[in-house]
């Protein structure tokens, strides 16, 4: 049987700790060969703080029972929390011919794009990867990303603000920022959100597409 190798595997991960997936996608990049086909994991993770490899313990403004975790991806300190998707693109970059900013250009214009069809104007910046929204003429964050890649392939990936408890974010420097306002989608439309499903699926779908993905196969988490 011929495997497809520019196709892309979906993976659903419901609600998980931050701890497992982090150790598990590390895993799976180490442990993929020439042979692996790119996977798109989602999940949405139980309450934590992440701090990139250069973050800085005074972005954490106040203690909390949240747990804060010091993690391998590039970056500083942000907050994870359900109603927060989280979209792990776990891709092999030599094999599309991509460099790390290419990864992240795309990672942005696919959060821009979907953003979009819910009728929000949203934008990338230079200086601070991300997509943002202007509010009263400031920027607010309504994604972040923070990155690794190994032996040629990525992990780690996109966390984009949906309809979520945001109040954890003010015990922190958003990504290093001080002061850097923070909102969701849910906060900027009028209208009911659809499924959490759909919104999946319009991710997936939006994403296969950057990528020029050949196929999309949706697999058991």
């Amino acid at each position: 049987m011929t495997i497809d190798l520019y196709g892309l595997r979906v993976r659903d991960l419901g609600c998980q700790p931050y701890t497992d997936v982090w150790q598990t996608m590390s895993t799976f990049t180490d442990e993929r060969t020439a042979d692996t086909i790119d996977e798109l994991w989602i999940v949405e993770h139980e309450p934590v703080y992440t701090q990139g490899r250069t973050g800085k313990p005074e972005h954490v403004l106040v203690p909390s029972d949240i747990p804060i975790v010091a993690t391998d991806r590039g970056g500083q300190v942000t907050y994870h929390g359900p109603g927060q998707f989280v979209f792990y693109p776990l891709i092999d970059l030599r094999r599309r011919n991509l460099g790390v900013r290419d990864l992240v250009s795309i990672i942005e214009l696919w959060v821009i794009d979907w953003l979009a069809q819910y009728g929000l104007s949203t934008y990338a910046k230079a200086d601070a990867p991300g997509v943002y929204i202007s509010l009263s003429g400031s920027d607010a964050k309504i994604s972040s990303l923070g990155l690794r890649i190994r032996r040629g392939c990525s992990f780690h990936g996109v966390a984009i603000n949906v309809d979520m408890d945001l109040t954890p974010f003010q015990n922190i420097n958003p990504c290093g920022y001080q002061g850097l306002m923070i909102t969701q989608l849910s906060e900027q439309v009028e209208q009911p959100l659809p499924l959490k499903e759909q919104m999946h699926r319009e991710l997936v779908m939006l994403f296969a597409e950057k990528i020029a993905a050949t196929e999309v196969h949706y697999m058991a988490a």
